[in-house]
């Protein structure tokens, strides 16, 4: 066989096979378009428009849109025009290529309400329409509500803040005189659902303590870095475990990944410590105590939405002795006992780095007396005991300042001992607005963010917050048992895991 005639077999094989794939890439269906970028409903004001663009993926030959059954368009794109008066409408969009379709049904609802959109534990900043300018006498009020854990917290005539727990659609009037608008704001859930508990911890100092440098562990090379680090570690997540305060002023800062909405009449959060209640107090019928050391709470929210607790302004919570312990079910007896009860705002206290650290007290000693130097800004000084049951340094071993300055409220000293022979002493609880202060699963350990006062002592309206301090309120040594010292573990957002604790109106 020659050549040529070879050549002209190998050409009609190659073209048969070439004819053979085209037919099957014909016969073979080409996918079906993809409609994506558009929600399955949509709140439209009357008279305003609705411009809806899809992200179409594959080959399309067409795209039809059809409304409350009748063609509307034929495009890309579709702008819809909300009539004059309310009314729901079904919207299909359809795309076609070759031997397919894809279709898409969203449902329009119009109506005479201003639209608003947020996701839930997310503040939203709500204006006024331009008609209520330079007028004094704006009102704002919740119509009707999907759930009853919502917040809305007006600041001014112009602006309010509204954030919910729970998605759905909240109705708000804002009025003044005559002039009225109505709004409906859509609560969506986030592509991320919260965490109910701590999420992150950004400041830890506490101060000299029995129980410092032990929880967390300090190791030797350990930076302020690193113990932040590690009081993180502990906190942060339901599996938390528990750190020290130390003495009077010593602080942790923590955060949460969303804002803890303020729900009316009820408590908001709850942040744990160690306290227990007395087994065998020898005085009949006294109130509750045993382990109470209270911690006292500052607040903020994420006003620059930043993440940090930088420039937001920080809240006291108003707890039940900030101002007086006169009303606390103890008082009397510690005035009988000679305790110190005033309650001191604006105080300081220094502590000083010992000089040198004794593992053990002298024997017939309780403790090392003369541990630790403090001075205060009442023209007070003395020292810090090291009592014989922990032995390592008190001092924050990581700091390499030799004196540490904490500021905030002195509270009455709680600790009595009761037994008249120096063995039993109860630190009673304060009635409500302090961690580390009742049982955790007690109802007092529940804090409502409305107990939240400003610097000048008056009652603030909070949306919510997002970050938490917690300092140790009390400074008193307790013979044996040592310093008062808070104790922090878990925190949590009490709306996201369903506990329901009424408030106390203050």
């Amino acid at each position: 066989m020659n050549t040529r005639f070879k050549f002209l077999i190998y050409l009609a094989c190659a073209l048969v096979l070439i004819s053979s794939c085209k037919k099957e890439d014909a016969e073979r269906p080409e996918p079906a378009p993809a409609i994506a970028g558009l929600e399955s409903e949509y709140y439209v004001v009357i008279k305003t428009s609705l411009l809806l663009k899809p992200t179409i993926e594959n080959r399309v030959d067409s795209i039809v849109w059809m409304l409350n059954g009748q063609r509307a368009a034929n495009a890309l794109q579709y702008n819809f025009q909300a009539p004059a008066d309310p009314g729901t409408y079904n919207l299909i969009i359809m795309a076609y290529n070759k031997g397919n379709i894809a279709q898409k049904v969203i449902k329009i609802t119009t109506g005479r309400y201003l639209n608003w959109q947020t996701t839930t534990n997310k503040i939203l900043t709500l204006e006024a329409s331009q008609k209520f300018t330079n007028r004094n006498d704006v009102k704002w009020e919740v119509l009707s509500a999907s759930s009853e854990l919502y917040r809305l917290s007006v600041s001014n005539a112009a602006t309010a803040l509204f954030t919910a727990v729970n998605k759905g659609t909240y109705h708000l009037k804002v009025s003044a005189g005559d002039l009225v608008d109505t709004l409906l704001i859509t609560v969506r859930q986030p592509d991320r659902a919260p965490s109910p508990y701590i999420a992150k911890v950004f400041d830890y100092l506490p101060a000299p303590g029995q129980f410092v440098n032990e929880l967390p562990q300090y190791v030797e090379g350990d930076t302020y870095e690193t113990m932040v680090a590690k009081a993180g570690k502990d906190l942060i997540g339901a599996d938390a475990n528990t750190i020290t305060l130390g003495g009077w002023g010593g602080y942790v800062v923590m955060g949460f990944d969303h804002t803890i909405v303020n729900v009316s009449g009820r408590r908001d959060f709850r942040i744990h410590g160690n306290a227990f209640g007395a087994n065998a107090n020898p005085r009949p019928n006294a109130p509750f105590g045993g382990s109470c050391e209270p911690g006292i709470i500052m607040v903020a929210y994420d006003k620059n939405k930043n993440g940090k607790p930088d420039e937001d302004e920080w809240y006291e919570i108003k707890g039940s002795g900030n101002f007086t312990a006169e009303n606390e079910p103890w008082y009397s007896a510690a005035v009988q006992r000679k305790n110190d009860t005033r309650t001191i705002r604006n105080y300081e206290m220094s502590y000083h780095r010992p000089k040198t650290e004794a593992a053990s007290a002298p024997a017939g000693h309780i403790g090392i007396s003369d541990y630790i130097l403090w001075t205060d800004n009442q023209g007070g000084q003395g020292y810090k005991i090291k009592n014989t049951y922990h032995s390592q340094s008190y001092y924050p071993a990581w700091m390499k300042d030799n004196k540490l300055t904490y500021k905030g409220i002195r509270l009455a000293s709680n600790g009595i001992e009761e037994s008249g022979q120096g063995s039993y002493f109860v630190l009673y609880a304060f009635r409500y607005g302090y961690v580390d202060n009742y049982p955790n699963a007690h109802d007092n350990s529940g804090i409502d963010i409305d107990w939240a006062i400003d610097k000048n002592g008056n009652k603030v309206n909070l949306p919510g917050i997002d970050f938490i301090k917690v300092y140790n309120g009390i400074d008193q040594e307790n013979g044996w048992l040592g310093e008062a010292s808070t104790e922090v573990s878990r925190g949590e957002d009490l709306h996201l895991l369903g506990t329901n604790i009424a408030t106390i109106n203050q």
